[in-house]
């Protein structure tokens, strides 16, 4: 009679936390081992844990140390599929078996005796028929979920979206508000650090009523779901049958922003204003942040390995930052660019490139789907997939290169409204309002002698 058995539980999914799939395993065992006289068991569970994906089960990893150590002489489940869904960590289980001499496993369904190879060979047989049980699940899992993507309908559970009730389909204005605000505000230029900590201070939570993080405003704004759309695996596939929040021009706009390889990716808060936009006059290498070692911030033309600076130009950052700041501001307060900024809007180029990728996106899959009933051959299908992709792709770019494009929506119809608004908006934003005016600005070298601000060194490449 073993001395010291085990219960070992588990449950794939558990959507109200109740554990209540594996009191009812527990139950059962717990049952079988008082009919059979055996001691009290420990129990061992792994709530809401899939075995067939490959997840870590910490309760399982207990019992087979358990087992090593000598903890455990039995192991009782309530069917042999709780303990495993792949044949390979059945076989690992065996070992482990092995070599610490326990021959048990009891389940309510039928006991195996590990000491013999006909018990193993049961256990293999069992194994790989909960094996097969879970693959032809997850095959329709998985084609249900296609299906559903097609239809441009609602599928999967879990915490409801930001934005949305529990339906998933009913909009809820307030959130709906914050949604637009903050796609909005990071099309204009700030980061998601910056709308994050402004969210926080302001008393605005996330769904499950925590304070935001970067990563999850990320994951926010770059759902389709938000602009009415339906995607899978990543890729958008059709319109959904619930209602917009923002655009779907807002959606291309917002990834193409994330996915453009020149973002900064680093959460250190932004310090230098001009980054990227200073160029020196002597070589015309890009100047980088360079602080002295008292501290005083500064901008320099470095020179080094993977550095192909002259290291011949610096210049001080507060008198550069300041004087560009006002040159921007007098110059987008000048009348010919208030006018034009105020004029009639003309056609946003990146919705036009958003319309033409949907196009080339909506040609692909008939592609695909003309190569799936074999009106096309392979070659056929792989040459006409060529001039499509490079479509797609060139859309991407072009939408892309129209993100900063909306960093002075905001000021178009508001003259002076800027130049008030400029202390109060963050560094973010205010280089995003600069990189819509300005291309970059040349730095000459020093004069030698020279120990103030010279203006005359700086020569602006405006945009508009």
């Amino acid at each position: 009679m073993p001395k010291s058995p085990a219960i070992y539980a588990r449950i794939s999914s558990d959507r109200d936390g109740q554990q209540l799939g594996v009191r009812r395993q527990i139950g059962d065992c717990a049952a079988l081992i008082a009919r059979r006289g055996w001691p009290p068991a420990q129990v061992y569970t792994d709530d809401d844990i899939s075995a067939y994906g490959g997840k870590p089960r910490p309760a399982y990893r207990q019992l087979l140390r358990a087992i090593t150590e000598g903890e455990v002489d039995a192991v009782v489940v309530w069917h042999l599929d709780r303990l495993h869904r792949q044949p390979k960590e059945l076989e690992g289980f065996f070992e482990v078996c092995a070599a610490a001499g326990v021959n048990d496993l009891a389940s309510v369904s039928g006991d195996i005796d590990l000491a013999t190879h006909d018990g193993q060979f049961l256990a293999r047989i069992l194994g790989a028929v909960s094996k097969k049980e879970s693959d032809d699940k997850s095959r329709r899992i998985a084609r249900k979920a296609l299906e559903l993507a097609q239809a441009g309908k609602i599928g999967g559970g879990g915490t409801r979206p930001y934005g949305y009730r529990d339906d998933r389909r009913t909009v809820i204005a307030p959130e709906a508000r914050v949604i637009r605000e903050v796609a909005a505000r990071l099309l204009a230029g700030d980061s998601l650090r910056s709308v994050a900590i402004d969210l926080n201070r302001r008393g605005i939570r996330s769904v499950t009523g925590s304070p935001w993080q970067p990563q999850t405003l990320r994951r926010m704004v770059l759902s389709a779901r938000i602009s009415g759309q339906r995607e899978h695996h990543g890729e958008i596939v059709v319109k959904a049958e619930w209602p917009a929040i923002i655009s779907p021009a807002q959606t291309a706009r917002l990834r193409a922003l994330f996915a453009d390889p020149e973002r900064r990716t680093n959460r250190a808060t932004r310090r230098y204003l001009l980054k990227g936009l200073l160029r020196c006059g002597h070589c015309g290498a890009t100047l980088r942040a360079r602080p002295r070692g008292g501290g005083d911030r500064r901008y320099g033309c470095t020179k080094g390995p993977g550095q192909p600076g002259c290291g011949r130009t610096w210049i001080l950052s507060e008198p550069l930052e300041a004087f560009i700041s006002e040159a921007v501001l007098y110059r987008l307060d000048t009348p010919t660019l208030s006018a034009r900024l105020a004029g009639s809007p003309e056609p946003d180029p990146a919705d036009d490139a958003h319309a033409e990728l949907l196009a080339d996106q909506a040609q692909l899959d008939e592609l695909a789907a003309a190569y799936g009933d074999k009106a096309l051959t392979l070659r056929e299908y792989l040459v006409a997939r060529k001039p499509i992709e490079r479509r797609i792709e060139a859309s991407r770019r072009r939408i892309s290169r129209q993100r900063g494009t909306s960093a002075l929506d905001e000021f178009a119809h508001r003259p002076g409204a800027l130049r008030a608004a400029w202390p109060t908006l963050t560094l973010s934003r205010q280089h995003a309002i600069i990189a819509a005016v300005l291309a970059h600005i040349s730095v000459d070298r020093a004069v030698r002698g020279l120990n103030r601000f010279d203006q005359r060194r700086l020569d602006p490449v405006w945009r508009v």
